[in-house]
């Protein structure tokens, strides 16, 4: 079966992993089975759990897993509706890589590529809110909100100025048409696209990304596993902000009040610990067959194994 991704810090991941004997795998981004699939072939005696709001995605996936149909379970939804409501026990092993799939990527009518005709952007087909909504109905000040929050866009109120100029004129229809704005816009240079911060910022907002990788977080610290291994894969700043935050918080020996003369607290409330102190990123010969890791960041995390 011919697989249209390449999963990113695969070797890292599996390694992450390579203490995990028992129990469930659970696949946040299920995508197209990549970390799964290598993952269910390294470890037999794991049983794997995949998560995806994307049918598309889900279909390729079932499919390309039957060779493990025996261990694996596939969930439609959002990671952090579906993970609260698992009744497979116990998860030992949770990764969820917060980029978008190829699958979504490489199809111009999913709303993506910088020359679509569309302008969609979501992640589950029949979700309501769809980018070209973002660009045509939000008032100009929601707008510069999220081209700065989400995109760190740094002419963020002239780019959003320069949209609703356009669609004054006509409906923005595609995200070919969309990506011209930016250019008029963000001078080209570099290695980036000059649209690429503002698709990201529309991405995040019709998909609510950040909101989800809270939810995500949320969850695994209500309900973790004794010994647990959590490994997450981030793309931009802001989702790696969440995630070394919330690694930090679990880290965290003492919850003391920091102007306290000293500590009452015990010191002994860390869940766990941190697998590396930096995040782990892509080698130089990943970069080299694949472009796309050069922005992955792998934050790993191990809950103690006497459940505090």
């Amino acid at each position: 079966m011919q697989t249209p991704h390449i999963p990113v810090l695969l070797d890292e991941v599996l390694e992450s992993f390579s203490n995990v004997d028992e129990g469930y795998f659970v696949d946040c981004t299920l995508g197209y089975a990549g970390h799964s699939s290598e993952i269910l072939a390294k470890f037999p005696h794991l049983k794997h759990i995949g998560i995806d709001r994307d049918d598309e995605a889900l279909a390729f996936s079932k499919k390309r897993l039957e060779p493990f149909e025996e261990r694996s379970t596939l969930y439609k939804g959002t990671f952090a509706t579906v993970l609260p409501t698992l009744e497979e026990a116990p998860v030992m092993a949770l990764l969820a890589d917060f980029g978008v799939s190829s699958l979504q990527l490489d199809k111009k009518e999913r709303g993506f590529s910088f020359t679509s005709e569309t302008l969609d952007m979501r992640m589950d087909a029949h979700a309501h809110l769809s980018a070209y909504e973002v660009v045509n109905e939000y008032p100009k000040e929601k707008l510069e909100y999220i081209f700065d929050a989400y995109g760190e866009v740094r002419s963020y109120r002239k780019l959003a100025a320069a949209v609703v100029e356009a669609r004054a004129k006509a409906p923005i229809e595609s995200a070919k048409a969309l990506s011209e704005i930016a250019k008029e816009v963000i001078p080209a240079g570099g290695k980036i696209h000059p649209a690429t911060l503002m698709f990201q910022a529309i991405r995040i907002e019709v998909n609510n990304e950040l909101g989800e990788i809270e939810g995500l977080l949320d969850a695994i610290e209500a309900k973790h596993y004794k010994g647990e291994v959590v490994s997450l894969i981030t793309f931009h700043s802001l989702e790696d902000r969440l995630v070394k935050n919330r690694f930090k918080k679990w880290s965290t020996a003492c919850i003391c009040d920091p102007q306290a003369m000293r500590c009452t607290c015990g010191k002994n409330h860390a869940l766990g610990k941190a697998l590396s102190r930096k995040p782990i990123t892509a080698s130089k010969e990943e970069l080299k067959i694949n472009p796309r890791s050069r922005s992955a960041k792998l934050r790993s995390f191990r809950f103690n194994t006497d459940g505090k």
